[in-house]
Formats: structure tokens, sequence, C-alpha cells
């Protein structure tokens, strides 16, 4: 099992315990930590020393929105820099040029079937935590 920090922005249960189910199964499951909400995800990554490897962010969420996080995040300074994924439902257009504008890593589209989503959440940790270089998950494993 490889250790890593994820920090998974989630509100919808349903999509939650999929995406879990995901990590577990790429053998990602250890350090992951959820925030249900936008303040709760901005509060947890001030907290969090180190940052997360990876930030598993959806878009619609309560009390800040995923675009509002991912600015927030950004701001931050270069040592607090996590690779961001934008794991969402929504395909619009504009949704996607502002995340990329706003510094998102990726943005992915939540597929609808069962295996789709257990698949593309395998593959999002695969290639963030595995293959791709990072000084934070560097830092995350020590």
């Amino acid at each position: 099992m490889n250790l890593c920090n994820v920090l998974l922005v989630e509100d919808n249960p349903d999509d939650e315990s999929l995406t879990l189910r995901g990590l577990r199964k790429a053998g990602f499951d250890p350090g992951v930590v959820v925030a249900r909400d936008g303040a709760a995800a901005i509060e947890t990554l001030a907290a969090m020393d180190p940052q997360p490897a990876l930030v598993l962010l959806d878009l619609k969420l309560p009390k800040i929105d995923g675009t509002e996080v991912l600015r927030r995040i950004r701001e931050n300074g270069p040592d607090r820099q996590p690779c961001v994924v934008v794991f969402t439902s929504s395909g619009e257009p504009r949704d996607i040029e502002r995340c990329y504008g706003l510094g998102c890593n990726s943005y992915v589209i939540k597929p609808v079937a069962y295996e789709s989503y257990i698949g593309t959440v395998e593959e999002i940790c695969g290639y963030w935590l595995a293959l791709n270089a990072s000084s934070l998950r560097t830092a995350a494993s020590r």
C-alpha cells in the first residue's frame, strides 16, 4: 500500500464513497482527508503540514464554491501548492476555462457509471500520486 496525502473536497456522500473506493482500489487509501464544503477545505488546507500531494476538488460546494477554493489555494506561496484536480460533474466550457485560468492541474468530468467512476479515480491517483514528480508528494511521504 502506498502512503499518500490527499484532500478530497466533496459534498455528495455518494460521490465521496465512490471516490474513496477508487482510492482504496488503487492502493491510495491512507492519508485521505475529506472536507465536505469549501470553507472546511480552506480551513483544512491551512492546517495541513505538509500540504497534501493532491486535492480532488468538486466545484459545486456549499459555503464556498470550488472555484473560490482553487483561487485561494493558488494565492498561497509556492511551498503550499498542491496538485489540484477538479473532479466534477460539470462539463460547462466556462467552468473548464475558469478552472484552468485559476491554475488547476487537471479538470476531469465525473463519469456516471460505477466502473468508469472507480477507474477514473484510479487513473487520476495513479498519475498524480505515482507517476508525477512532486515535491509535496515527497514531503508527504517523509
